[in-house]
């Protein structure tokens, strides 16, 4: 059996992977479950901003993994370290979205504010669960 001899940066790498396919999986299967929760609960109003806030989240997400990788890229590739304002600005951006979202959700209705935080709150539910996915891996390895 031919099996590839991984260097530790290709072991690493391919582990960071698997947890951002995991995290991101778990935080659209988070927004399919919930959404008809929040329906339930809180409305139409809230649901359309739940699922707004499920929306900027993953891309926040994606926009995250995407500035990280670049900054890595750039230093690796350069040797040297990037400019911090195009780093900052990126950073930035993506706040600005949200702040967007939430002035928006709030001129509507106080109550929508609910669904979209709630939505907005879909990467922590994940990495939470990818902590338990984790713990369990690792008790069963004997880690």
């Amino acid at each position: 059996m031919n099996v590839p001899v991984l260097v530790p940066d290709q072991r690493a790498a391919d582990f960071a992977d698997g947890v951002y396919s995991r995290v991101v999986r778990s935080m659209a299967a988070l927004a399919v479950l919930a959404a008809p929760l929040v329906w339930i609960r809180l409305g139409q109003i809230a649901t359309l901003a739940f699922v707004g806030g499920s929306a900027i989240a993953l891309l926040n997400f994606y926009w995250l993994k995407r500035t990280i990788q670049d900054l890595i890229d750039r230093t690796v590739s350069s040797g040297r370290k990037p400019t911090s304002f195009g780093v900052l600005l990126r950073f930035l951006f993506r706040y600005v979205l949200i702040a967007i979202g939430l002035y928006v959700i709030f001129k509507g209705s106080a109550t929508s504010a609910y669904g979209l935080i709630g939505g907005l709150s879909l990467p922590v539910g994940a990495v939470i669960m990818e902590a338990v996915y984790q713990t369990f891996r690792a008790l069963r390895h004997g880690l």
